[in-house]
């Protein structure tokens, strides 16, 4: 009986009992001798390895069962929308988009789009998973343009499956993507999102650059307002504190803020956060209106050198370099080359190029570089005429930015707070002399400014308290102080006729802060020469002798102009903290990177 049990077949795992066992164990487990049967310990041990064989196949029964009834089968299913997603540096490239669907740009989503498949390359701004079968992705394009994406993985898993909704959530933020969707009207808007009234259901999405799982700044935290404009990097020993260092939490966010130093060391991401786009694009606003104000006026627009032979003005505020086997210098300013077009036979001329001044200035107001707006012009009766000139294409500028740029304009305001910027009414504008201004401080001014003279120049302290007065007074940030006194301006500005204490000079503020210096220059060479010798100037000095000898080789026409910082007139006018946040990418006697 004992053979015969051995080489009995056991019947199937479907056919058999849960318990059972088989009905001998087989001779060779647990022999004692020859021609003797099993122990009882060899025959308990064969019944429970029996038990536990028949139980394994029960199970393994039942979970067949489960999956033929499901519609499945045991083995690996395959990802159907397997070619639907994916890094493509991972598919070594490859990756398709149906040639019939329609290149967007999220800013010209419209109602004619609705039930249209699309194409839309952006960042990845956020994702999240919802449950196995859905997810959402956050996109955005330049200009903080964002759009919800929604993934749903459907019973047949495609085009879009479990895995790849599990792929789309997991994407790293700031990564680079092209998708492929469906626009469609969501159930409410999607008030978290600047296109809020339109969705993408997405069907294809491929990495195109993958961004790092740790950033070094996040978006959020580069949209946070700057307080610390130090350029100072941290010293060695607080190497380890360098993240503490580096942030400060505002009571009114629990988001960290960076300082201007981790901004400028993470440059692509402080790029990236849309209120430096919108301060970005307001520049190039204030840029294209100044020059198309100047052309409507008859100006002609010239390209002055930046590389300059001698120290421009005599001053010594200046970046020398070598230059083959002569010693150059970076341009201060492009006013001698202004002069020479004048002096050239054009009327009326602007450039916008870059200034340097070697100043130690440590401040939110000074930067070594920094562009300037320039124009000069011939004088027909009066010094006067330039002023105005200025005053208009400046008036031109604020008008136009708060008419073209009101959607930027709000956006910055709402990570740096700042009143309405007031303008004066037409016929309203406030034009002060210096004496006038300082007459202001001395009666209305605070305690320490109740003593300043005619003759001194203005203080930035005295500039700000000034510009509190004037807008107060007269209900305007924007005003002009003109005949600032002779030992304010350097050699070229033409003394007054009328009082040769003060010049025909002048200076423009927004919110008490200086924009502006221009006026009537010097147009007879001896008189040039006698007041450059009152300067204390050495008139035969390089680069001044090749100046005053200009004005001898013909007769130049009485002319004047004045130089605009483009960098201020933005930052002052938003009541931006600094002046570095309004330059793409600021200077300072610490900082060349990046």
């Amino acid at each position: 009986m004992a053979d015969s049990a051995a080489t009995t077949p056991a019947p199937p795992a479907e056919q058999q009992p849960p318990a059972a066992a088989p009905a001998a164990a087989p001779a060779a487990e647990g022999a004692e001798g020859e021609g003797e049967g099993p122990s009882k310990k060899a025959q308990k041990k064969a019944e429970a390895k029996a038990k536990k064989e028949a139980e394994k196949a029960r199970r393994a029964a039942e979970r067949e069962a489960a999956a033929k009834a499901a519609g499945k089968t045991t083995g690996p299913t395959e990802d159907l929308a397997k070619d639907n997603y994916g890094v493509v540096k991972e598919r070594k490239g490859q990756f398709e988009l149906s040639a019939d669907v329609e290149d967007v740009n999220l800013k010209n989503i419209g109602e004619e789009h609705v039930g249209k498949a699309v194409i839309v390359r952006a960042w990845v701004q956020n994702a999240r998973i919802q449950g196995a079968k859905m997810a959402f992705v956050e996109l955005r394009e330049e200009g903080a343009w964002t759009i919800q994406g929604v993934f749903v993985a459907s019973n047949e898993g495609t085009p879009v499956s479990k895995p790849m909704v599990k792929f789309a959530a997991g994407i790293n933020p700031e990564s680079f993507v092209v998708v492929e969707g469906t626009v469609q009207k969501p159930l409410e808007p999607v008030k978290s999102c600047k296109v809020s009234n339109y969705e993408l259901h997405i069907r294809k999405i491929f990495v195109l650059a993958a961004a790092p799982q740790m950033l070094g700044m996040t978006l959020a935290a580069a949209n946070r307002p700057i307080t610390n404009f130090s350029d100072e990097e941290p010293a060695p020993e607080k190497a380890a504190e360098d993240g503490v260092d580096k942030l400060s939490i505002a009571a009114e966010s629990s988001i960290p803020a960076a300082t201007m130093l981790t901004h400028l060391d993470n440059i692509i991401m402080h790029k990236r956060a849309p209120v430096q786009q919108a301060i970005a694009d307001i520049r190039m606003e204030v840029k294209d209106l100044f020059r198309s104000y100047l052309k409507s006026h008859g100006f002609k627009e010239f390209e002055p050198p930046c590389l300059i032979g001698a120290a421009s003005e005599g001053g010594a505020n200046v970046f020398r370099m070598p230059y083959f086997d002569k010693e150059a210098f970076l341009a201060q300013s492009p006013q001698f080359y202004k002069q020479f077009e004048i002096a050239g036979g054009r009327k009326r001329v602007f450039s916008i190029g870059p200034v340097f001044r070697a100043e130690n200035s440590n401040t939110p107001r000074h930067m070594t570089e920094f562009t300037g707006l320039d124009l000069e012009m011939e004088i027909k009766k009066d010094y006067r005429e330039v002023l105005l000139m200025l005053e208009g294409v400046l008036l031109h500028i604020f008008r136009g930015i708060k008419e073209r740029c009101a959607a930027e304009i709000e956006l910055v305001r709402s990570v740096y707070p700042a009143e309405e910027f007031l303008l004066p009414e037409p016929g309203k504008e406030v034009r002060l002399t210096f004496a006038e201004g300082q007459k202001l401080l001395r009666e209305e001014g605070p305690e320490e400014f109740r003593n300043v003279t005619d003759d001194e120049d203005m203080s930035t302290p005295q500039e700000k308290a000034l510009g509190a007065i004037v807008r107060k007074k007269f209900n305007t940030d924007f005003y002009v102080l003109d005949k600032f006194p002779e030992g304010a301006r350097p050699f070229y500005a033409k003394l007054d006729d009328a009082n040769p204490k003060v010049t025909n000079a002048f200076d423009f503020f927004l919110r008490g802060q200086e924009i502006l210096s221009g006026g009537q220059r010097i147009n007879d060479p001896e008189e040039l020469e006698a007041r450059i010798i009152q300067k204390g100037v050495d008139p035969k000095s390089a680069g001044i002798k090749d100046y005053v000898d200009v004005f001898r080789q013909a007769g130049v026409p009485a002319h004047g102009g004045g130089g605009i910082g483009l960098d201020r007139v933005v930052a002052w006018f938003l009541n931006l903290p600094s002046v570095h946040l309004a330059a793409y990418y600021p200077r300072t006697p610490k900082r060349l990177l990046p």
